[in-house]
């Protein structure tokens, strides 16, 4: 929960959230997000959520999120289940262009994105009050020709 805006959750919140996200299952439109769980195929323990969030549709741009258990992180799941969201994003949605976004501190996000071959395109010094003290924020990116010359490749 470091990088994360909210702080951990009762298990009676998680329902609240949860049946809240459950009542849109699909993104159709600027503004819709979706959110997926990350579950494990051998366990069925569900060990994180990936997200995707249309941002414009004039401008054809959406951003991407997630968030692991630090027990599974270097795994290979968030690669999985970011890249099947960009997919969604680019050969679903035909977005041009998907975004993501991390604290700088956030060594893991930042790995991932650059896995997913986004390229970091801004570095935000001291941009957020998070927690108490001026944060950092990477941003990344990834075109959708960039995507589909890497989903190629």
């Amino acid at each position: 929960m470091r990088y994360l805006y909210g702080e951990p959750r009762s298990r009676a919140e998680v329902r609240d959230v949860l049946a809240t996200r459950a009542q849109h299952p699909t993104i159709e439109k600027e503004g819709d997000w979706l959110f997926l769980a990350m579950e494990r195929r051998d366990s069925g323990v569900v060990i994180g959520d990936v997200s995707l969030h249309w941002l414009s549709a004039e401008h054809k741009q959406g951003e991407i999120g997630f968030v692991r258990h630090l027990d599974h992180h270097g795994q290979g799941y968030g690669h999985e289940a970011a890249g099947e969201m960009l997919r969604l994003g680019f050969a679903g949605l035909g977005l041009h262009r998907i975004i993501g976004r991390c604290d700088a501190r956030n060594d893991a996000s930042a790995r991932l994105m650059e896995r997913l071959r986004m390229r970091r395109e801004a570095h935000f010094r001291q941009n957020e009050f998070f927690k108490g003290e001026w944060a950092d924020e990477y941003v990344y990116a990834l075109l959708a020709t960039e995507w589909e010359a890497n989903d190629r490749s």
